[in-house]
């Protein structure tokens, strides 16, 4: 709710001000006239005592997803696009999802379109739901519309939660690897030291180098610290605030080695599943790609398709500037030709994505079954080395006895 400040006359003539809760102007309005107050001047407070405070304004995938497949459902079963709003707002567990709706239903009530209702909140509906939906209300079916973008943002969600189960396994272990490493230097190496000097026995090479570590991580395990922690937050700015830092990352992830070919084979896919859902809904070519830019997430990308964009503009082929790329395979800019050449991009860039769903698929259960064993032996490794270290001057005081 947001609240906001009148200034108006009652039914007797009465000058009155004051502030009235309302999740938009219009409905302020409406409650004020409710009460028998014409207002002559209405406006949001800016006052912070009325501020809604609010921690993250944005919706998580998995309620968005949530939302647009109960949509479609509602509007398929012949529930009008206001009650069907009305009905999500009521039951939605995000509390900005819910903010969102409860808005959209009052513009809606007003006569405003559903799309520009939606256009209103970015950070709730994304640039492809709001352009789909247009498009949707221009030619009439909104209910298929809505079906395709409840797949397309599913399909696209359960994507992204792969690649990062894929991710989240090594990291796990590398951070386990990592305590148990700084658990053992700190406080089970100092331990044999004092015997081994007790004993003035000599240490071989690997022995000193792993005690000498373990006495400057007693000292400094806070510089460690520190230096993580700053070395996060100065890549976390200049991901978000250069671009060219942020390009050469993604430039980075998609050339890495085993990773690279899955992050490549996960963009390709979102790529064609999205520009297929919007050739699909009617929305011009020019401007599918330019919504498919910005929300592919990955700026390199996203500059080939701009080419593309550019390319189209120009007269030439939109599959040009693809076979030009690295970034994609035979099999996507043959697949493309086709589909420019018989009039059937949109079901030839669903194929597309169809078959790099499977790829992915396919890569994070072999990746799975590859990083697994690997990920252990490196941590056995590691401890291994630790522990020769401890062990070998005993070995040595054994033989001199």
């Amino acid at each position: 709710m947001t609240v906001y400040k009148y200034t108006g006359r009652t039914k007797t003539g009465v000058s009155q001000k004051g502030t009235i809760d309302a999740t938009s102007r219009s409905a302020a309005i409406a409650k004020l006239r409710e009460q028998g107050i014409n207002p002559r001047e209405i406006a949001e407070s800016n006052s912070i005592l009325h501020k809604d405070l609010q921690l993250g304004g944005k919706v998580k995938n998995q309620d968005f997803v949530i939302y647009c497949r109960q949509f479609a459902t509602l509007i398929r079963a012949g529930i009008s696009i206001v009650e069907a709003t009305n009905i999500l707002a009521k039951q939605s567990t995000s509390k900005a999802l819910k903010r969102a709706l409860e808005q959209v239903e009052d513009d809606v009530r007003t006569g405003v379109t559903f799309s520009q209702a939606v256009a209103k909140h970015p950070k709730v509906f994304p640039e492809l739901f709001v352009n789909m939906m247009r498009s949707g209300e221009a030619t009439g079916n909104i209910d298929d519309t809505l079906e395709r973008l409840a797949n397309t943002f599913e399909k696209s969600f359960k994507l992204k939660k792969k690649v990062q189960s894929t991710l989240t396994y090594p990291a796990i272990l590398l951070l386990i690897t990592i305590v148990v490493v700084f658990f053992m230097l700190i406080f089970i190496v100092p331990t044999f030291v004092e015997s081994f000097e007790s004993m003035n026995a000599e240490l071989p090479l690997l022995t000193v180098l792993t005690v000498a570590f373990s006495d400057w991580l007693k000292q400094f395990w806070w510089v460690v610290i520190v230096t993580l922690l700053m070395i996060i937050l100065i890549f976390r700015f200049f991901f978000k605030n250069n671009k060219h830092f942020n390009y050469t990352v993604h430039y980075f992830l998609l050339r890495m080695p085993v990773f690279g070919k899955l992050f490549q084979k996960s963009a390709i896919a979102r790529l064609t599943r999205n520009l297929s859902s919007l050739f699909s809904s009617a929305v011009p070519i020019l401007h599918a790609l330019t919504i498919s830019e910005k929300v592919s997430g990955n700026p390199v990308i996203g500059e080939v398709v701009l080419k593309a964009r550019a390319s189209l503009e120009k007269g030439s082929s939109l599959t040009e500037p693809l076979e030009k790329s690295w970034l994609f395979p035979p099999l996507v800019t043959s697949m493309t030709k086709i589909g420019e050449s018989t009039g059937s991009l949109d079901y030839m860039l669903e194929k597309i994505a169809d078959f790099y769903e499977e790829e992915v698929d396919r890569s994070v259960d072999t990746l799975k079954s590859l990083i697994e064993p690997l990920m252990i032996l490196l941590l056995a490794v590691v401890i291994g080395i630790i522990v020769a270290a401890i062990f070998l001057p005993m070995f040595s005081l054994y033989e001199q006895m």
